[in-house]
C-alpha cells in the first residue's frame, strides 16, 4: 500500500470546546488506485488531506506513505517527505505567475537542490504533452485558461514521481465538461504512473471515474461501490 492510515483522529481545541475533525479513520490505498472522497462542508475532507499530506499532525493514530511512518517524523523529515513522496493538486492551480508551463515543472528539480538536466526537461515535456499542453510550453499562467492551468498543475504533481497524490476539488473552478476531462486525465495519469491518489470532490458527476468512492461525515469514513 502507498497510503495506510490506522485509527487516525484529529481534534482541535480543548475541554468542552473540542472539535473532532477526524474520528478513527483507517485507509488502505494502493499504488495506481484513485479514491474519491465525498462529503459536505465541514465533514473532514480538508483535515483528511492535511494529515495524509504531512501538513498537519494527527491527534492519534498512524499514517504511512510507502514504507515511511509520517506520524513519527520530525519537522525536517516531513519537509523532505512532502517534497519527495507526495504530490499535490490544489483547488486553484497555484502556479508561479512569472514562470512558463515548462518551468513550473522544472522548478521542482531546483527545489531538490540540483540544476535540471536533459532527462528532467524531457520528462517535463512528456508530462505536459500527456496532459494536452505541449503547444503551451512557453505560456505563463496569465495566458492560460482555468482548465489549462489545472492541466499544468497535474503535470507538475507527477514530475517528481510521487508515491501519493492528494487532489483538492479539481473541478470546482471548471464547467461540467472540462471538470470531467480533468478527472479523466487524473485517473489516466494515476494508472499510468502507478500513484496512489486521493481526490476530495463535491462533484457527483465524476464519481464513476474513480476506482473507489468514500463518503466522509463527521470525520468518519464509509466506503461505497462505484456506480
Amino acid at each position: 500500500m502507498s497510503l495506510t492510515a490506522e485509527n487516525v483522529s484529529l481534534v482541535f481545541g480543548d475541554g468542552g470546546e473540542q472539535v473532532r475533525a477526524l474520528d478513527g479513520v483507517s485507509i488502505d490505498l494502493a499504488a495506481g488506485q484513485l479514491m474519491a472522497v465525498l462529503g459536505p462542508s465541514g465533514a473532514g475532507k480538508s483535515s483528511l488531506l492535511a494529515v495524509c499530506g504531512a501538513l498537519q499532525s494527527p491527534s492519534a493514530g498512524t499514517i504511512r506513505v510507502g514504507d515511511i511512518d509520517i506520524t513519527a517524523a520530525n519537522r525536517g523529515e516531513l519537509t523532505r517527505i512532502r517534497r519527495e513522496k507526495i504530490g499535490f493538486v490544489f483547488q486553484q492551480s497555484n502556479l508561479m505567475a512569472s514562470l512558463s508551463a515548462l518551468d513550473q515543472l522544472l522548478l521542482l528539480v531546483h527545489m531538490r537542490g540540483r540544476r535540471p538536466g536533459k532527462a528532467d526537461r524531457d520528462r517535463a515535456e512528456k508530462l505536459l504533452d500527456e496532459v494536452g499542453m505541449s503547444h503551451r510550453l512557453r505560456h505563463r499562467p496569465g495566458e492560460l485558461s482555468g482548465g489549462e492551468r489545472q492541466r499544468v498543475g497535474i503535470a507538475r504533481a507527477f514530475m517528481m514521481n510521487p508515491e501519493l497524490l492528494l487532489v483538492d476539488e479539481p473541478t470546482s473552478m471548471l464547467d461540467q465538461q472540462r471538470g470531467r476531462q480533468i478527472v479523466e486525465l487524473l485517473v489516466r495519469e494515476c494508472h499510468e504512473y502507478n500513484v496512489a491518489t486521493m481526490m476530495v470532490t463535491h462533484d457527483q458527476n465524476v464519481l464513476d471515474c474513480a476506482d473507489r468512492v468514500v463518503d466522509i461525515s463527521d470525520g468518519r469514513l464509509s466506503e461505497r461501490t462505484t456506480a
